[in-house]
């Protein structure tokens, strides 16, 4: 072990809320705290970091904030240097644009580096759309995978759906996966017409919100079914 481990700040893996709802209805007390004494952070959209660690500590200043921006778009050199606070014993926090930092998230290559240097990872309990779906869904709690996103190609896609149905129903695992929401209905479209009508489907979109909606009904049941996903953040997950 790093005998100067004691000297480094810690890397906070700090949730946000998964939608326009005010921050201390859905997060505990803790990350309020955090967010209080932290000024280091690294975030998906500055922008929308700023508004949340605004809701959550107003009295804070946001000219005294160091923030780096971590996304598709950030250079993979350029990430240890996120870090340096730490190594100079500073705290810093990572901030998802939804839900929990690492899980379908850029920060776990971040996260990865801090093992390697031996810096202490804290996570924050907070709400993850995954595992509210799952645990809402009815289906296996015990083995299930979360596969991202599905291919966007309209072959492949029909191809992995049929491979994830077979998957589920050889060993018994829900299958979890999501879609950018404005192509939801397409995906939805294509569920119906690729998975046989026994398999369960279900949809969780809008989790944690006012306009929250879940769902779980075997893929016979859906075609029976009108339901608006557009432009909704969702979870599927079938079982079959």
């Amino acid at each position: 072990m790093d005998s100067n481990n004691s000297t480094k700040g810690k890397l906070y893996l700090i949730p946000t809320t998964l939608g326009d709802n005010e921050p201390l209805e859905v997060l505990p007390i803790s990350i309020k705290r955090v967010i209080e004494a932290v000024d280091h952070y690294i975030v998906e959209n500055e922008k929308s970091a700023r508004r949340f660690i605004k809701k959550i500590s107003p009295r804070k200043s946001q000219p005294g904030l160091h923030i780096e921006v971590l996304n598709k778009y950030t250079e993979a050199e350029s990430l240890p240097t996120f870090l340096q606070p730490c190594l100079e014993g500073l705290n810093v926090g990572i901030i998802s644009e939804a839900g929990c930092p690492g899980i379908a998230d850029p920060g776990a290559d971040v996260v990865r580096i801090a093992h390697q240097k031996n810096i202490q990872v804290v996570p924050l309990v907070g709400p993850s759309s995954i595992v509210l779906a799952l645990m809402s869904s009815g289906m296996n709690g015990q083995n299930f995978a979360f596969n991202g996103y599905l291919p966007i190609d309209s072959v492949d896609r029909k191809k992995t759906i049929k491979s994830l149905e077979k998957k589920s129903r050889d060993i018994k695992q829900s299958q979890i996966f999501i879609e950018t929401p404005y192509r939801n209905d397409k995906l939805f479209k294509e569920l119906l017409a690729s998975l046989s009508n026994s398999t369960r489907l279900c949809i969780a979109c809008d989790i944690t919100l006012n306009t929250e909606f879940i769902q779980t009904k075997s893929i016979s049941d859906w075609k029976k079914s009108n339901v608006d996903l557009n432009k909704r953040p969702a979870i599927f997950i079938i079982q079959a």
